[in-house]
């Protein structure tokens, strides 16, 4: 079988490369808490689209910094008692998608909720102000301010918070909220689960944001993770700081965050993604504890994977 990454005996052990800040734990604390004491305002407008069998409204939220988060929210005509709901995250530089795409679940009788990324391709603010590069890309964005200032620390709390505001909606059961995504929204499900312990279920695909160093190592920083490139060639050309810059890129990995997850993880992954390295999956999917499951497409890459969407449907209708 043609590889482009460790073969598979050695991904199933491997533990990832990005060093872990050592006030990690305390960095994520305070996170939080800030997020706590922001003020919602949240706001619900029925939608131009709406559909027979559910009401579809934009919601609007704030979240720290005070920048305003859309989501698209759906909610079945006929919920005659609590039921699950399920977040979707989308892709990188993306946007929340159709409303027609997520109807499938509310034809379950779930609630769904597709967010958009602040500052990405849909409605959501990106309030940052901060010191340095905001040269091509989310990744590096806040990278030569203080840490607080990283672009995915606000990113990661907007997941969170949007989690906090779903359960305690009337009609969602909070012991049944689930998270996917695929490729960056397969990082901030890992993320929101992880920050959000109460998360029920979470089905990633082929996550971004994981063990950026080891992307650097294998000379990927293209594509997705382009910016780390750019990053070293414009502002550290010789490396000088290389040390410093993936330790505080150690903040947002989210190898380091999943431990903490307590929902049932079912993940997928194509042993030919160069976007998103296999190893760098497995160095998150490897330190999660709690129940999961992987599958593995041998021969795919960063792209539609056939019968996995009907895996993940089946995974998030049965509890």
């Amino acid at each position: 079988m043609p590889m482009i990454d460790m073969p598979m005996e050695q991904l199933k052990n491997y533990q990832g490369r990005n060093p872990k800040p050592k006030d990690f734990d305390a960095y994520w604390e305070r996170a939080l808490q800030e997020m706590r004491e922001v003020e919602a305002n949240i706001e619900k407008h029925p939608s131009s689209f709406q559909s027979p069998y559910a009401d579809c409204f934009d919601l609007f939220f704030t979240g720290v910094n005070e920048a305003r988060i859309h989501v698209k929210y759906i909610r079945p005509k006929q919920i005659k008692e609590k039921s699950p709901a399920v977040i979707k995250f989308h892709g990188y530089t993306g946007n929340s998608g159709d409303w027609s795409n997520l109807l499938s679940y509310a034809s379950l009788g779930y609630s769904v909720f597709a967010m958009d990324t602040r500052g990405q391709g849909g409605q959501s603010e990106d309030s940052s102000m901060i010191k340095g590069n905001t040269h091509h890309g989310h990744i590096i964005r806040g990278l030569d301010d203080h840490e607080d200032k990283l672009l995915f620390r606000q990113v990661y709390l907007d997941t969170v918070q949007l989690a906090n505001i779903v359960m305690e909606m009337p009609e969602v059961d909070e012991d049944r909220v689930a998270v996917t995504g695929w490729s960056q929204g397969g990082g901030l499900a890992l993320a929101c689960a992880s920050l959000e312990p109460r998360i029920n279920k979470v089905a990633p695909v082929y996550p971004f944001l994981s063990d950026y160093q080891r992307v650097w190592e294998m000379d990927l920083a293209r594509d997705a993770y382009e910016e780390l490139r750019k990053y070293f060639r414009l502002f550290d050309p010789q490396h000088l700081k290389e040390k410093e810059i993936f330790t505080k890129l150690g903040y947002i990995d989210i190898q380091h965050l999943v431990d903490r997850i307590n929902g049932e993880v079912f993940m997928a992954t194509g042993l030919m993604d160069t976007v998103c390295p296999p190893s760098t999956q497995l160095a998150a999917y490897n330190k999660i504890k709690a129940k999961k499951e992987l599958k593995i497409y041998p021969d795919f890459a960063h792209e539609h994977l056939p019968g996995h969407p009907d895996a993940i449907y089946h995974f998030l209708s049965t509890w």
